[in-house]
């Protein structure tokens, strides 16, 4: 299936991205256009899921958008990677356990190229590292399906500031469970878009 191949190079919106995939999955399922995968950043925002508490929310002064994917309150902003789609589920006969999987063997796939060990964790939707005995949530994922097309996506943490996760309780989790690549393991990750891009295209046709 043909699939466009968007890279934004500056930040974009919060609400700017949403608005966009809405109105490319009414023109996916109505075959008006193809699916979508859009790689960007995001400026600086907070954004909560379907699951999130207000509890959650530690500093009230925050600039925080309520969304409709699933999962808890999270953070974008500069050095996260975020890895968002327009696929229909239908047309490729797949079931949203397989998209999730998919992400998942995305993300491990990649981080393996860089030689970053990670894994998913069914309890807790996302991805983890393991070091020493800390296990710490580098990736998180989350999805919205309507008309049988699947949006939203995953974000990868890279080199984002990790203290913006202190004003709230990110994913349900205490602060000190989030991570990113450069904390990991100090190297160039420049070819990180061009990988998750290949394996995403190789593990959703497999």
């Amino acid at each position: 299936m043909n699939m466009e191949i968007k890279k934004s190079i500056k930040p974009i919106k919060y609400n700017f991205a949403i608005k966009k995939m809405e109105k490319r999955l009414n023109e996916v399922s109505t075959n008006k256009k193809n699916e979508l995968i859009w790689i960007l950043e995001h400026e600086d925002i907070y954004t909560a899921g379907t699951n999130y508490k207000e509890s959650e929310v530690l500093d009230k002064s925050i600039n925080l958008i309520k969304t409709n994917r699933g999962g808890k309150i999270t953070h974008h902003g500069k050095g996260q990677l975020v890895f968002y789609f327009v696929i229909n589920l239908k047309k490729r006969n797949i079931n949203i356990k397989k998209l999730i999987t998919t992400m998942e063997k995305t993300i491990i796939d990649t981080l393996s190229y860089f030689n970053i060990k990670s894994f998913a964790d069914r309890k807790n939707i996302g991805i983890w590292h393991k070091n020493k005995k800390k296990i710490k949530k580098i990736a998180a994922i989350g999805i919205k399906v309507k008309k049988w097309i699947a949006y939203h996506g995953f974000a990868i943490n890279v080199s984002n500031d990790l203290k913006k996760y202190d004003k709230i309780v990110p994913c349900g989790l205490d602060n000190k469970k989030i991570t990113n690549l450069q904390s990991i393991k100090k190297q160039n990750y420049k070819k990180i878009k061009e990988k998750l891009i290949d394996n995403f295209l190789f593990n959703i046709e497999n």
